[in-house]
């Protein structure tokens, strides 16, 4: 992978986000209109370009890999657990609000963002790390993240853990395992229906910028903290040390680009869900998918340099 291709990529997807704030300036996706395309891309078109790489034969990755990328995104995830929970004590957030804190280092948007920027960006063995990256953030979030965001009182959700994107991730890695193939009325179909993914996802990134009020998230100096700590020190922490310790360059670049990723919406929306205060989640989502665009560019166009 070459700075041309990463530059070339995230300036498509730049545009892409552009035409969202267009579109959203125009009124022709409103806030109305927003989340029913949110709802298409999350539980139909992501799943189905999920399978839909699988299907292709372009991953040439083996049965080793996909434990081996199982195993680092485990431990990817039981180390963002922990920091999760000394985070806001560094930084000495409020006691109210380290909570959101945690929930806000360990579930980035690795779903939405994460899944077509890697798509876009990384060759086709990167979605291994991706799809082990979403089963392990939903088997966490609706466990770990609502008592977290409860303080104990919620239990665990086991039951909302099955989400389309879930099912389908764990189905594409059943396809991948036994190399099963599906008639081809079906695979096409995933296919075309995946490719709109990259397109609607980054148009709807777009729209949630343009109507976003981030005033409260650029005012917070404890959010830029966890922007220069979560979305760049960590990413490059990681890419140093997976490297030192002889990873190859997919496995590296996935797992750093999935940890350089903003803030995700499921902490916002299961706060809103149980009557939370989100002023603080909704701010702070904003400004780091702004920065977001600007940072992942940069990281893994340096990335890629110092390789």
């Amino acid at each position: 992978m070459s700075v041309t291709v990463v530059l070339q990529q995230m300036g498509v997807i730049t545009i892409l986000v552009a035409i969202g704030m267009y579109l959203y300036k125009k009124g022709v996706v409103d806030q109305t209109v927003s989340p029913k395309l949110s709802m298409i891309v999350m539980d139909i078109c992501n799943p189905a370009l999920i399978l839909a790489s699988m299907l292709s034969g372009n991953v040439t990755a083996t049965h080793k890999d996909l434990l081996f990328a199982m195993l680092l995104g485990a431990a990817l995830y039981a180390g963002l657990v922990l920091i999760g929970f000394v985070f806001p004590l560094v930084i000495r957030v409020e006691k109210d609000s380290r909570r959101f804190y945690n929930l806000m280092t360990v579930y980035t948007n690795v779903g939405f963002i994460g899944i077509p920027v890697a798509r876009a960006i990384l060759p086709e063995n990167a979605i291994l790390y991706v799809i082990v990256c979403n089963v392990i953030y939903s088997l966490l979030f609706y466990t770990h993240g609502v008592v977290v965001l409860s303080n104990g009182k919620e239990k665990m959700s086991l039951g909302r853990i099955f989400s389309s994107g879930t099912v389908m991730a764990v189905l594409s890695l059943v396809v991948f395992w036994f190399d099963l193939d599906l008639p081809p009325i079906l695979s096409n179909s995933f296919s075309y229906i995946g490719n709109a993914t990259v397109f609607l996802s980054m148009t709807l990134l777009g729209v949630n910028i343009a109507r976003a009020d981030i005033a409260d998230g650029i005012k917070n100096l404890r959010v830029w903290i966890y922007i220069v700590f979560r979305m760049i020190l960590f990413p490059a922490v990681m890419f140093f040390v997976l490297r030192a310790c002889g990873c190859g360059q997919i496995t590296v670049m996935s797992l750093c680009l999935m940890a350089a990723m903003p803030i995700g919406n499921l902490p916002l929306i299961q706060a809103e869900k149980t009557g939370e205060d989100t002023a603080l989640l909704s701010s702070a989502i904003a400004i780091t998918t702004v920065v977001s665009v600007v940072s992942i560019t940069v990281l893994m166009t340096l990335f890629t340099m110092l390789w």
